[in-house]
């Protein structure tokens, strides 16, 4: 698909193969101390093992085949859990390394100023450092990232972004910034350096798109943290279960103490194993499903942060709405033939090469046939758009047309000895209120009418806001509209407030009032000056073609360019947490039924009546602990698909989302478990394992 990354198959052969090698390097317990669940399995694995020995060559606490079982499933448990933090990982690396490929040594034409006729010196690209200033010229490849300080040329990133459609980039503005390792196609530029080698874009993306560089969110730490005490507490009840037993054997005169294997068993069962081997994998395919999105997340944390967002800003041109405003209308003031208002307007709008002003020229051709005029040929004197006049026109023959905003065009007809009509400013206010612009054209002394310019919403836009509400997301659309066209564009788009004349200074301090109430904002943005409001908000997603300053301010760069990929990028990040959340629960849940597996057989011999508690019938006690074990790995491998693609995400409220969350994984972590672990026993017991 166009501007997304190539998707990977899960099982994909050449990362599967990686996978299976690096979860075998990852038993290194230097590696597995960063995870206390496994690094608990792996000791419990060590310790069987040695049992096992202790076993086979002497007198053994069971018999050599039941140790020897628990502990084979025991390092399953730990290859299963390295397994899939490899497999989530080499999706990452395999990213990484078609990434690596695009970077190359490149021969740059460092100038000695920032005069294109300077002299130019040929040098390797990794020797240019940040401030040096390249000629960049058609069929040349860009040597790092920069911002063009001159020129304007057509520049193919589909090695960055993966979208063919050649961009351009020119000097000032906000289509300045580009990137090392695309290629210019057509005219030259002049760009100076903004960074220094090994800090460059790519690498930064090949850094966050290798799972294993990833940094653990907060979140995240705080869930180890728990895992972990839950670890400790259930290690510490299963050392006093060794000399409450003796004890007991010794009061009730029969029975014998419970084992260590069984023991080891019942901790590697208790504690939360299967949250423990997948946590980490899921993480790291939070940050790759952002990759496909042709997203790049500067940190895991900016991921997270997705997640939890209930404030967004959007803004309005060409996020919420399509972005080019069109002609719609041609409305004359009293006196004034519309036809008359439509042919000034034309004439006024000949050399406006703007969407806006082409289809000013498109709307009197097909409304009134009025052909386009040759005006070049009579001595035209075309009056170009400026900030300052904010109007535009043309001088012909006397003939004085202008056309642009309702104050500008007062001032201008009273300035020629005319005046403004009040019906003039009605249907500006009319117009305006109508969510469109309304353009005035006057000639000379006198005003003719008003041309409705309207921006269209982007269809299907108000039901994705919808969900979002849904979801308790605020929804705000910025935009410099004035405030009557504000009110009327954000009724139409659905959205919950509004900033209408929106500056730097009000951005921010609207972000910080949200932030103040304790909640987390995110917003998109291309321009320097975004920079300030990105660089304040919790989720903030800069656009790959916007400066330089907007990239370096935001925590997430969209390769697109799409602003409305904002939305996508929300989604993504509650899917994250989402996942997080069922498999935690899923994994506390289905502890239960192991009591129900492990307890009654490790005690079965001294308390005879906790035979009631063996609810599923299993055949013997070693094939209780046995089967629990092996349900215990299992469990883990079935569930990688789920942890790598995540739990599907739908737009549902806090509390909806809970309830399902208990009924189908709670409830779910409960009963699965019980059947699991029953097959498993009769499997084993069929076959004379135990």
């Amino acid at each position: 698909m166009t501007g997304k990354k190539e998707k990977r198959s899960l099982f994909e052969p050449t990362i599967l193969k990686r996978a299976l090698l690096d979860s075998f390097k990852k038993l290194n317990p230097r590696y597995q101390i960063k995870n206390p669940v496994m690094f608990v399995v792996e000791v419990g694995s060590v310790l069987t093992t040695l049992l096992f020995f202790h076993a086979l060559f002497g007198k053994g606490e069971a018999s050599p085949s039941f140790i020897l079982q628990i502990s084979i499933w025991l390092w399953i448990t730990v290859l299963f859990a390295n397994f899939a933090e490899s497999l989530a990982e080499g999706r990452g690396k395999a990213q990484a390394e078609s990434l690596r490929k695009t970077r190359r040594e490149i021969m740059a034409k460092k100038l000695a100023s920032a005069d294109r006729n300077s002299g130019v010196t040929a040098i390797s690209s990794s020797q240019l450092r940040k401030g040096d200033i390249v000629l960049v010229e058609a069929g040349d490849i860009i040597p790092m990232d920069g911002e063009v300080i001159e020129g304007v040329a057509s520049v193919n990133e589909s090695a960055i972004t993966g979208e063919s459609a050649p961009v351009i980039r020119e000097s000032g503005g906000d289509l300045n910034s580009v990137t090392g390792g695309t290629k210019v196609l057509s005219d030259w530029l002049v760009v100076k350096i903004t960074t220094n080698p090994g800090e460059t874009f790519l690498d930064r993306m090949i850094s966050m798109v290798e799972g294993a560089k990833r940094q653990k969110t907060p979140n995240e730490i705080a869930l180890d943290i728990l895992l972990a005490g839950l670890t400790i507490i259930f290690l510490l009840v299963t050392v006093t279960l060794l000399p409450y037993s003796i004890f007991s054997v010794q009061a009730a005169g029969h029975g014998s103490p419970v084992t260590i294997t069984v023991l080891v068993a019942l901790l590697v069962c208790l504690i939360p194993t299967t949250i423990g081997g997948l946590l980490s994998a899921i993480g790291i395919a939070g940050m790759d499903r952002m990759i496909q999105a042709n997203v790049i997340a500067m940190s895991g944390r900016a991921v997270e942060a997705a997640g939890d967002v209930d404030v967004l800003l959007l803004d309005k041109t060409g996020t919420i709405t399509l972005g080019d405003r069109q002609a719609t209308a041609f409305i004359p003031v009293s006196g004034v033939d519309a036809k008359a208002l439509a042919d000034a307007a034309q004439i006024a709008s000949l050399a406006d090469e703007t969407p806006e002003g082409r289809s000013v020229v498109v709307l009197a051709k097909e409304k009134y046939g009025i052909r386009e005029t040759d005006i070049n040929s009579l001595g035209a004197e075309f009056v170009p758009f400026s900030a300052q006049t904010r109007m535009s026109g043309v001088n012909l023959g006397g003939r004085q047309i202008r056309k642009g905003a309702a104050d500008a065009i007062e001032k201008f007809v009273q300035s020629q000895g005319g005046t403004f009509p009040s019906d003039t400013r009605s249907i500006v206010d009319d117009i305006a209120k109508q969510g469109a612009t309304p353009l005035v054209v006057a000639e000379g002394t006198k005003v003719l009418g008003v041309i409705q310019l309207k921006d269209i919403v982007k269809g299907g836009i108000k039901d994705r806001f919808s969900e979002m509400r849904q979801m308790g997301i605020k929804t705000i659309m910025i935009t410099g509209d004035n405030p009557l066209t504000a009110s009327a564009i954000a009724a139409e788009a659905g959205v919950d407030d509004y900033l209408a004349e929106a500056t730097p200074e009000t951005k921010l301090k609207l972000i910080r009032d949200h932030q103040a109430g304790g909640r987390l904002v995110a917003m998109t943005g291309d321009g320097t000056n975004d920079a300030p409001a990105l660089a304040q908000a919790d989720v903030a997603v800069a656009m790959n073609t916007g400066t330089q300053a907007a990239k370096e301010a935001g925590n997430l760069v969209d390769l697109d360019s799409n602003p409305t990929k904002l939305i996508e990028i929300v989604e993504i990040g509650k899917q994250l947490l989402m996942t997080r959340g069922t498999l935690t629960t899923f994994s506390i849940a289905n502890d239960v039924a192991k009591y129900f597996a492990i307890l009654p057989a490790a005690f079965l011999s001294i308390y005879p009546a906790l035979g009631a508690l063996n609810i599923m019938h299993l055949a013997t006690p070693e094939s209780a602990v046995l089967s629990a074990v092996i349900f215990n790995a299992l469990i883990i491998i079935f569930l990688v698909p789920l942890a790598l693609r995540g739990v599907k995400y739908k737009p549902l409220g806090a509390e909806v989302v809970l309830r399902n969350n208990a009924l189908i994984y709670g409830l779910g972590g409960l009963i699965v478990p019980f059947i699991g672990i029953k097959l498993i026993d009769m499997l084993i017991t069929a076959i004379g394992i135990v």
